[in-house]
């Protein structure tokens, strides 16, 4: 389990990304007994038991017009050659449970060296606009040096304008992208880059601010607040410490509002601001975890510093991701094929 999230059409629903590649669909209900398919790719999927352990169907995010579009878009990897694809599928006509597979229009593919780093995430901002976190490429040490190149779409948050989309697959490059008419080598879907793995980017629903972490190499964990055209710093930093030398030049390079080494786990896992109504205390913190330590920590934010970062639970879970319902209510997905969901403590 990779992702979880809602189709933001005014029904009670979740939608569970399964990574070797199916999507599916139950009622939002803690009694509930089934799920339902709905979409199953697998046969297209790179799927992580055969192929790379980060490789698989990743993302999925649901046109902001899907009530009357049906439009909806996934993140997968695929082999020969390897690499990460962004498409768009509609809802099958008649039934409203049922992507309909067929229907697939492959928006972007993006050559993969190796099979980690992939990112994976893809979300609507509150602009409309959709927006995708791609890794270095994967390996160690960005070998190729992705991470600080914009004239590869790897190691970076991508932002493009999908609400015209021809019969060919063709998207739109905002105008107001960083690097849009910019000339040269540079991508102009790039929005911000310097990244070694974003696994899991959210938008606080009331403030807009894009949080997103990026897992660390060996040493570093790090959580980000993700501006247009700014360069967070991979592969000069790892968190904001040199990588791999005593001394880099840091200057231009965006620094993590956020970090942790060894002693808080070894894999950042991105989360949401929470939103709801059921836990009044964590209202308006950042929640995130890391996967082998199974830690979760609630982050405040003025906009410009930290002002409390706290550790809020240490479950042993090997956290995979969080989701986030209709209603702003944050759950926590595990790789033991678990979903939980964030309530208050009942007093002893």
């Amino acid at each position: 389990m990779v992702h979880l999230t809602h189709a933001g059409d005014g029904t009670n629903r979740l939608f569970l990304v399964l990574q070797p590649g199916r999507v599916v669909v139950f009622e939002n209900d803690p009694g509930v007994e089934s799920a339902q398919t709905f979409l199953d790719i697998r046969e297209r999927v790179s799927a992580p038991e055969s192929y790379g352990s980060e490789e698989g169907l990743l993302g999925l995010a649901f046109d902001p017009g899907y009530s009357e579009n049906g439009y909806f878009y996934v993140y997968y990897s695929a082999s020969g050659p390897r690499r990460s694809v962004i498409s768009r599928f509609s809802v099958s006509p008649g039934d409203a449970n049922r992507g309909d597979p067929a229907s697939e229009l492959v928006l972007l593919e993006v050559g993969q060296p190796f099979s980690n780093h992939n990112g994976g995430h893809l979300v609507f901002g509150p602009d409309g606009m959709l927006y995708a976190g791609l890794g270095d490429g994967g390996a160690a040490g960005d070998p190729h040096d992705n991470g600080q190149d914009i004239s590869t779409l790897l190691g970076s948050v991508l932002r493009v304008d999908v609400s015209s989309v021809d019969a060919q697959g063709s998207y739109a490059v905002p105008e107001d992208n960083p690097f849009a008419g910019s000339g040269g080598d540079a991508r102009g879907e790039i929005w911000a880059y310097g990244l070694r793995n974003p696994w899991r980017f959210s938008f606080d629903r009331e403030t807009g601010i894009l949080w997103a972490a990026d897992v660390g190499q060996n040493l570093y964990e790090e959580v980000n607040v993700i501006r247009p055209g700014l360069n967070y710093g991979w592969n000069v930093m790892e968190g904001s410490h040199c990588f791999g030398q005593a001394r880099c030049d840091a200057d231009g390079l965006e620094m993590p509002v956020a970090e942790y080494g060894r002693g808080g786990g070894c894999s950042v896992i991105g989360g949401h601001v929470y939103r709801g109504r059921s836990m009044a205390s964590l209202h308006g913190a950042y929640l995130y975890g890391d996967f082998c330590s199974g830690k979760i920590w609630a982050l405040r934010y003025d906009g410009a510093s930290v002002t409390e970062h706290v550790e809020i639970a240490d479950t042993g879970l090997s956290i995979s991701s969080f989701g986030e319902d209709a209603s702003g209510e944050v759950y926590v997905l595990t790789f033991e094929g678990v979903i939980y969901r964030f309530t208050a403590q009942q007093p002893k």
